[in-house]
């Protein structure tokens, strides 16, 4: 697949399973996501790999933080239920650091364009994912769990795998005359 037909048919698939990608698979990707635009040369990002126990681990993580957070018995069942979504997560942090030419603003930028390098390595070996993102990257709990420091961001999880249902019909565009204005 050339590259831009991969990036002008980018999808997300939210219901994966095996195989996920491993080895030189897996290697590709990350080095791809170490390849993001990154002003300064700061590298300002952090990949944690889940699998097997680290999807367990993930999973009493997200439940100890639901239950801290006394969100109820059915958000504690989907919170310990949704590391099992993928075979394999990726977690993104962004680790700003003090800099008077890259702004954090500018390192979490950084860091989240290495999740769609990710994403976009992952589909080019024939794998699919998803990012996903919500109040577990904000969770003290789940921040504490993954080692963040102050400064840093959790900008998302990748989740990656085989696509279990086959994509919709692809869908079209929006007029993209609503997005863009020349100057």
């Amino acid at each position: 697949m050339d590259a831009l037909t991969l990036l002008l048919n980018r999808r997300s698939a939210s219901r994966l399973t095996t195989p996920a990608p491993e080895g030189e698979e897996l290697q590709n990707i990350l080095a791809a996501g170490m390849r993001a635009p990154d002003h300064g040369a700061l590298r300002p990002w952090h990949f944690i790999v889940m699998k097997d126990e680290g999807l367990t681990r993930f999973s009493q993580l997200l439940e100890k933080a639901a239950k801290v957070g006394k969100l109820g018995a059915e958000v504690e069942e989907k919170a310990k239920n949704a590391p099992f979504r993928a075979p394999l997560i990726i977690t993104v942090i962004a680790r700003t650091q003090d800099n008077p030419k890259v702004p954090e603003w500018e390192q979490i930028v950084a860091a989240g364009c290495t999740v769609q390098a990710m994403q976009m390595a992952a589909v080019a070996q024939g794998f699919s994912g998803i990012w996903r993102s919500g109040s577990w990257t904000e969770d003290p709990i789940v921040r504490e769990g993954l080692g963040c420091g102050p400064k840093d961001h959790i900008v998302g999880f990748l989740y990656l795998g085989t696509a279990s249902l086959k994509a919709p019909a692809k869908v079209q565009l929006p007029d993209m005359q609503d997005f863009v204005s020349h100057f």
